[in-house]
């Protein structure tokens, strides 16, 4: 949409106090510890962009409270440049920058606000280059500290700890499909043909560059096969948030134009592993 459509979109500017006001609304609190996840144009034409966004939800949960976000590493080597040419395994292995926390980009397909709060003042970012995390606030560091390397969405990594926080799943926009946190709940389900990867980054240890190995779930071509239990077309995830809220669990307002949900990272877990067992369980 061009910005004349935006307006008319969310009739008229979305600004910080409007944000503040909706997001209220919805249920976002002082204190809170929140992940989001952001889509843009679904709210209208938000007057400054992300900085408005991201203002907007400080000023709600306070300085008491954390903001977090999903980053990946845009700019990772692929997981199966493993099979290419020798020569060309060579020359990725020789001088493929290592992640850096501070100065490599977040995945461009997770929209314009993970960058944007990994670059704010005081933004604490995960060590894990392939699943890293970024927050501000309070609990930043106690969410993002010693990254697992593998296993980096299982126990003890930053979403299991945004469970134990008490912290909350906030989607402004953004498709139910988009709830980062069931994949940590497919670590944790106990289902037949969980699907696992092994991969090689480079990284940073003690200021030097150097390649490591990797496992964890599949959270790019998906943990599970999903396709007996889900509809052909629509995203697994999408299916169980959508049983998630037909079961009452969540909050969804407007923010802005969009249509937002909230919801207890506890419930998101409890909910879509029990979802996952029970439909991927069967006949066992």
């Amino acid at each position: 949409m061009d910005e004349l459509a935006l307006l008319k979109h969310s009739d008229g500017p979305v600004t910080r106090s409007r944000l503040s006001r909706d997001l209220r609304a919805l249920g976002l609190a002082n204190g809170d510890t929140v992940m989001f996840h952001t889509q843009m144009s679904a709210i209208g034409y938000v007057a400054g962009g992300p900085e408005t966004v991201i203002g907007g939800l400080s000023d709600v949960v306070g300085a008491s409270g954390t903001l977090m976000v999903t980053c990946g590493w845009n700019d990772a080597p692929p997981y199966d440049f493993t099979d290419w040419p020798v020569a060309w395994q060579d020359a990725l292995r020789a001088e493929h920058p290592a992640y850096d926390s501070l100065l490599s980009e977040a995945d461009h397909n997770n929209g314009r606000l993970p960058e944007a709060l990994r670059r704010w003042p005081g933004a604490v970012r995960s060590r894990h280059p392939d699943a890293s995390f970024a927050a501000i606030g309070a609990a930043a560091t106690a969410l993002l500290a010693d990254h697992p390397w593998d296993g980096p969405h299982g126990p003890d990594s930053p979403l299991a700890r945004l469970v134990q926080h008490g912290g909350r799943v906030l989607l402004l926009g953004a498709p139910l499909d988009s709830i980062t946190l069931l994949h940590h709940a497919e670590a944790l389900a106990d289902a037949p043909g969980k699907r696992f990867v092994d991969y090689e980054q480079p990284i940073l240890e003690d200021g030097k560059r150097s390649w490591r190995r990797f496992h964890d779930i599949d959270s790019q071509d998906g943990a599970f096969d999903y396709s007996s239990v889900v509809p052909d077309g629509q995203w697994p995830f999408e299916a169980i948030a959508q049983d998630m809220l037909a079961a009452g669990i969540g909050r969804h307002g407007l923010v802005g134009a969009a249509t937002s949900y909230l919801f207890e990272a506890g419930d998101v877990v409890d909910f879509g592993r029990t979802w996952i067992e029970d439909k991927l369980g069967e006949g066992r």
